[in-house]
């Protein structure tokens, strides 16, 4: 799978999408889906999964998707992403019609567009962590070899994985795992994340921590839009988008709400960290956090901010 979500040489499309993704005459919704339809036929009969589902996204929007299983919330994302396409309707993702696009050329598109965390990682397990970030850039014909490798450190650092970069994924855990995965997703410094239930194979408190991160590529300016079960999560984010039986049956915007958390030992204070600079300035109670170390476990040097 992941070899189609990345390709080696971008061209401009012949729908006049540049090799970045966007088109010369892009305005109005980063994200934009037009009476989408997708029907699947199986043995059964034909099965709706999508039945004409109008959305619209602009930058810096923070989206959760939510939906019982088999509602159509993957479907959906898989629209965005170009990894499938609509049994009719329109598919605007930074100004390019991605349905009208062939197969290379959504590969290209994509590569520059969207970075794609999915639940199970994805990494590549005969290839390193660093070797993993590299790919897209490489698959892409993204920048310059040496800026390759400086670029792909640079991320590792920002999550926090730089120390397990020559490692294979295999000798990781499930949350060191999506972080290199969310890594490897900004290789190409894409405006929009699509992550399809990225926190579900965690547990609760990697999953908070990832989640941070999330919310720090926000407010640097990302676009994401995520796929999730969690309803906790579902309550921090900008807007929720609720899917029931291949439509949206409510779109709201939300105050989104943050809250400080506990930093697994692993992941390190980076998050922590992160979320203080979200702020605009460290929060008055770290006086009192020095003072008491042992409420905060786990605490190390913070690490930076992550790259966006």
């Amino acid at each position: 799978m992941l070899h189609r979500l990345f390709q080696r040489k971008g061209e401009t499309t012949s729908n006049g999408a540049s090799s970045n993704g966007f088109h010369a005459d892009s305005a109005g919704p980063l994200i934009d889906l037009r009476g989408v339809v997708k029907t699947y036929q199986t043995p059964a009969g034909e099965f709706h999964a999508l039945r004409g589902v109008n959305l619209q996204v602009d930058p810096g929007e923070f989206v959760a998707v939510v939906g019982k299983s088999g509602s159509g919330k993957s479907t959906l994302s898989n629209m965005i992403t170009g990894i499938d396409r609509p049994t009719t309707g329109e598919v605007i993702i930074a100004g390019t019609a991605v349905h009208r696009l062939s197969e290379g050329q959504t590969a290209s598109w994509r590569g520059r567009t969207i970075g794609v965390v999915f639940q199970f990682f994805q990494l590549l397990p005969t290839l390193t962590v660093f070797e993993n970030v590299l790919l897209p850039m490489d698959f892409c014909n993204m920048f310059t070899e040496r800026e390759r490798r400086e670029r792909a450190m640079h991320l590792l650092t920002q999550v926090d994985m730089q120390d397990h970069a020559h490692k294979l994924p295999t000798a990781l855990s499930g949350g060191q795992q999506q972080r290199v995965a969310i890594a490897r997703a900004l290789a190409n410094d894409p405006p929009i994340l699509v992550a399809d239930e990225p926190t579900g194979n965690l547990d609760s408190r990697t999953a908070d921590a990832v989640f941070h991160l999330f919310e720090t590529l926000v407010d640097r300016g990302k676009t994401i839009l995520m796929v999730t079960h969690d309803e906790d999560l579902a309550k921090r984010v900008s807007r929720v988008v609720n899917i029931a039986d291949g439509r949206i049956a409510s779109d709201a915007k939300q105050s989104r709400v943050t809250r400080p958390l506990y930093i697994p030992t692993e992941l390190g204070e980076t998050v922590h960290d992160l979320d203080e600079r979200r702020n605009g300035t460290h929060r008055e109670a770290g006086a009192a956090q020095d003072a008491a170390p042992a409420a905060q476990p786990g605490n190390a040097a913070a690490q930076g901010a992550v790259y966006a």
